[in-house]
């Protein structure tokens, strides 16, 4: 949208077609590794898959026009960046304890991975504590989190619409949420965002496609061979960006999309003021 000025509202489900083709390198990246926390993929899942079909009727309804979609992918893009940027610059001591928490991964991943330890070392991956109507708790290489499970559901619900009008799946938004309103390090929650932006991008392009013959007069039916082209780009950057993730300070991730966001909503605000 941004660099190719492809601007219809089959951008929506184009974009999904990336998602589709990209993601299953870096989902199996993730499950091989042993870091796919499935209950919290299925919470997302079924919370975000109402809202993609909810958010798809919305974009190609209400939301045709090209400005006043850029206009609202820039209030989206917009709120998740200055979180972001505002949670990076407060300092507390929960701040302190989850980078060192991401610190002991880190020593733990590369312990693992050395020559020398890797024979020898056994890693207690991911478990599930309880996962119930109310909570949900787990260990994460032997860190434990518990999170409400309602909280993560209605999330996943209203981020579904967002990246149903978006077009991006909605679970590829969500780990920002996570990590601000739950407090879950990114390291936690990467894979089940990355197998919940897949699902819910399947449900979307069908979707999308379905209803495309009721809207005759507007672009709403994905371009397969664009989607297919950069999601095979994408393939590589998935798998590759799942393999690094455990490597990266988190703090440097956060800084990284944050500043990506921020910039490209600026840029869509400009040009809906006709800058």
């Amino acid at each position: 949208m941004s660099f190719l000025g492809y601007t219809d509202p089959s951008v929506s489900a184009t974009n999904q077609v990336f998602n589709i083709v990209a993601i299953p390198s870096g989902v199996y990246r993730y499950w091989r590794e042993g870091r796919m926390v499935w209950p919290l993929t299925w919470v997302v899942i079924v919370g975000t898959l109402p809202g993609v079909f909810i958010g798809a009727l919305l974009r190609v309804v209400y939301l045709p026009n090209p400005s006043h979609f850029k206009l609202f992918a820039a209030g989206v893009l917009l709120y998740i960046g200055l979180k972001m940027v505002r949670d990076l610059l407060k300092k507390n001591t929960s701040g302190d304890a989850k980078t060192d928490s991401e610190k002991r991964f880190q020593a733990l991943m590369k312990n693992y991975h050395s020559k020398s330890v890797a024979k020898e070392m056994c890693l207690k991956k991911t478990s599930v504590a309880h996962f119930n109507f109310k909570r949900l708790g787990y260990t994460f290489y032997d860190e434990s989190f518990d999170v409400s499970f309602w909280g993560i559901f209605i999330l996943s619900f209203i981020v579904g619409i967002v990246g149903g009008v978006y077009g991006i799946g909605g679970g590829s938004i969500i780990a920002p949420f996570f990590v601000t309103f739950f407090g879950l390090p990114v390291y936690t929650v990467a894979g089940a965002a990355l197998m919940g932006t897949f699902v819910t991008s399947v449900a979307g392009v069908v979707f999308y496609q379905t209803i495309a013959p009721l809207y005759p007069n507007i672009s709403v039916a994905p371009d397969w061979l664009l989607g297919a082209l950069f999601g095979s780009g994408g393939m590589a950057g998935m798998y590759l960006g799942a393999r690094c993730q455990k490597f990266v300070p988190a703090k440097a991730i956060k800084w990284m999309l944050s500043m990506i966001i921020v910039f490209t909503a600026l840029k869509y605000v400009a040009a809906f003021l006709g800058y």
